[in-house]
């Protein structure tokens, strides 16, 4: 047009946001936030009561973390943690030896494995039990005492007091294992139970990734019974 007028031009301004959803969304915002923080400050967190440097206790084995509960599990547990993670920083260890400071949430980080029947493939396995990551988001599940997150979502801390807590329920579970761990100590089937338990550490023997601590484990158990029922009285 010569005078530089377009009868399709047309000036347009934004719609104003109604207020109540603006009102949501910096609600979700603030929440966002809340979320974002509470990771930050849960990552860098490292509760009271335990630390890496504990002194090993009989056989190499440290002192659980976790206070009270029945000491013919409590054997167990450190028992199966000297086949798994005989180590004097067992809650931190990874498959191979290295360690995490972060125990917020399962490390996650896949290492190759270098001997065995797996060689070549790699593992998650970490911590005290050498939890593999989806054995930990299962057991954890059904047995972790303070999962945190944020309606459906969930997140569950591997601070070593939980690990020792979510294994500790897990060998009590009788309907999972189908037999009484806890009885079948008392009358001395330890080998049973070992036995038992070697589809899920293999290292107890049994199995196929038999080790140098195998043949041991029943001779450790008692030692482990032994200072568990003293500290029981």
């Amino acid at each position: 047009m010569a005078n530089g007028y377009s009868p399709f031009q047309k000036t347009y301004s934004p719609l104003p946001i109604p207020s109540c959803l603006m009102n949501r969304i910096i609600k979700w915002i603030n929440i966002l936030i809340i979320i974002t923080v509470a990771l930050e400050i849960r990552a860098g967190y490292r509760p009271d009561g335990w630390n890496f440097n504990n002194p090993k206790g009989i056989s190499g084995t440290q002192p659980l973390v976790m206070r009270g509960g029945d000491p013919y599990i409590r054997a167990l547990m450190r028992t199966i943690s000297a086949s798994e993670a005989n180590v004097s920083q067992p809650y931190s260890v990874l498959y191979g030896g290295q360690h995490v400071w972060d125990l917020s949430r399962h490390p996650n980080r896949c290492v190759r494995i270098v001997n065995g029947p797996n060689v070549g493939k790699c593992t998650t396995a970490a911590g005290r039990y050498q939890f593999i990551n989806t054995t930990w988001a299962d057991k954890a599940r059904r047995y972790h005492p303070r999962p945190w997150g944020f309606l459906t979502w969930k997140d569950y801390s591997f601070e070593p007091q939980y690990q020792d807590a979510v294994v500790y329920s897990w060998l009590a579970d009788k309907q999972y294992w189908g037999i009484d761990i806890s009885g079948q100590l008392q009358k001395g089937n330890v080998s049973r139970v070992l036995q038992r338990l070697s589809g899920t550490w293999t290292s107890l023997g049994y199995g196929i990734e038999t080790n140098s601590m195998s043949n041991s484990l029943p001779g450790i158990y008692q030692k482990m019974l032994k200072e568990e029922l003293g500290k029981a009285g």
